[in-house]
């Protein structure tokens, strides 16, 4: 009887320490969700000129997200966009030309011109698009990216020929 006991077992627990095993594939699809919810999220973005991509530089950051009963806030600050444009080459662009304005997962946009006093004037956008500038020169642009549970800053320099 103790033998059928002991066999009983180790049936018992060798079918327990494989299925447990087994389980793992679920422990690595959570490290997969988690990762897809990555905390702060890193929204991508760019701006394209005649269908050529350039990058835009991330500023500031805040984000929060609620777990339970808690609210989690991320918060950054970056360099200003006219001190982050000193080290930004500028694109060079024709006067009136379309540059548009790509970031992830579509949130409410505003844009700003930048001058060494700080924000100069609030740029009007239609649909996600600027037009450049008529008068040659150097222009600082920030755009500041609103999503429901954060806002990400941009910057990006953009020269008129």
């Amino acid at each position: 009887m103790r033998i059928k006991l002991l066999i009983y077992s180790m049936v018992v627990f060798s079918t327990l320490c494989i299925t447990g095993c087994s389980n793992n594939s679920s422990e690595i699809d959570k490290e997969v969700k988690a990762s897809e919810n990555e905390f702060p999220p890193s929204m991508t973005g760019s701006i394209s000129v005649n269908d050529k991509e350039y990058e835009i530089v991330v500023g500031n950051y805040r984000w929060e997200r609620k777990q339970g009963l808690d609210t989690q806030v991320v918060e950054t600050d970056a360099a200003s966009p006219y001190q982050i444009a000193e080290n930004f080459s500028a694109i060079m662009v024709e006067p009136n030309t379309n540059i548009n304005i790509e970031i992830e997962e579509n949130p409410r946009i505003s844009l700003y011109l930048w001058n060494e006093s700080g924000r100069e004037k609030e740029v009007t956008l239609k649909n996600n698009q600027l037009l450049a500038p008529t008068s040659k020169g150097q222009y600082i642009y920030e755009i500041l990216a609103e999503w429901s549970n954060g806002e990400v800053s941009y910057t990006f320099v953009v020269e008129v020929l």
